[in-house]
């Protein structure tokens, strides 16, 4: 089996090209050329692994891709994926995120039109929700250009399968963290900040909306969850989640409590870094996904915490 994944660069990615493997694929890896190469994420399975230089807005280099690679698998995880950044750069945000699945979508339908296709949804989509906990069926409201495009995203993808009979599914995967995860976004910034105070590198950590709450699971389980969606005999969606919520103070306090500080003496809110339009509650339902598909989440809240906790003091301990 062969199969193709953007963003093999990032957090999904890395861990995705890593499970592959172990079940003995080859595995092609889009890159899109930059002055400086960052594959850190990569490096333990650098060679073993074949990288294809294309982007998500060149629509030729990536039929190259597909042509070169003949996919059985294609998964879609590249994206401009930081939700403030998206605020800042809408249009570039609909280029990558949005209109960038349908360059992908289109480069398979004439290059390997055979090929089954997951592309990465994700519970921003929901944003207002409209019901808790969040389901397959629940309406989506997103509350940001990132979460609007990510919509376009899933629903061009369901119009591949409908209109072409293409195997063409979209995971709708909840919050979900790992020492990989890149320091902008809030976790790895609890993380890496407990880190640096706890070594004496810091001496407080300015955070947002404290009261937020999400749906966080780690993410060398959800990419288990990809693969075993394209392994179905008919295309199907699925939300991927762990059906538990926690506010961003309690992953603060958890993170704190790691190496035996208490969060409340260093932790300060910097309105800076609240949302234009916040989404205040993710909760997902993966009644669905556990049931038809057999996956579930095998990393706990705690542990997935304590594991990046430890990385980021290893990290600075150097």
């Amino acid at each position: 089996m062969k199969a193709l994944v953007t963003g093999i660069t990032g957090q999904d990615g890395s861990y995705l090209a890593e499970f592959l493997l172990s079940k003995g694929y080859e595995v092609f890896g889009v890159v899109r050329r930059s002055s400086s190469e960052n594959f850190e994420r990569i490096k333990q399975i650098r060679d073993k692994v074949t990288l294809l230089e294309a982007d998500l807005l060149d629509q030729v280099s990536l039929a190259k891709a597909v042509r070169q690679s003949a996919p059985d698998e294609v998964y879609n995880l590249a994206a401009m994926s930081f939700v403030p950044t998206s605020f800042v750069q809408p249009v570039l945000t609909a280029e990558f995120t949005a209109v960038g699945v349908t360059r992908l979508l289109e480069a398979i339908r004439s290059e390997k039109p055979d090929a089954k296709f997951y592309q990465a949804s994700t519970s921003e989509m929901f944003g207002k929700v409209k019901q808790v906990p969040q389901t397959e069926d629940t309406p989506f409201h997103p509350r940001s250009p990132y979460g609007v495009a990510k919509v376009y995203g899933h629903y061009i993808t369901l119009n591949y399968r409908e209109s072409y009979g293409m195997f063409a599914v979209s995971g709708i995967l909840f919050n979900h963290e790992s020492p990989r995860r890149g320091l902008e976004f809030v976790t790895r910034k609890i993380t890496n900040g407990v880190a640096k105070i706890k070594l004496g590198l810091a001496q407080e950590l300015r955070l947002g909306n404290l009261e937020a709450k999400r749906d966080w699971g780690f993410a060398g389980d959800y990419v288990r969850a990809m693969w075993l969606m394209l392994q179905q005999k008919e295309p199907n969606d699925f939300l991927v989640a762990t059906g538990k919520e926690h506010s961003v103070k309690e992953f603060a306090e958890n993170a704190f409590r790691a190496v035996g500080l208490n969060w409340e003496d260093y932790v300060r809110v910097d309105q800076a870094y609240i949302r234009p339009a916040e989404v205040d509650q993710l909760l997902g339902d993966p009644s669905r996904v556990c049931n038809a598909l057999g996956w579930k989440p095998e990393v706990s809240f705690e542990q997935m915490i304590d594991m990046m906790v430890k990385e980021d003091l290893r990290y600075y301990a150097k």
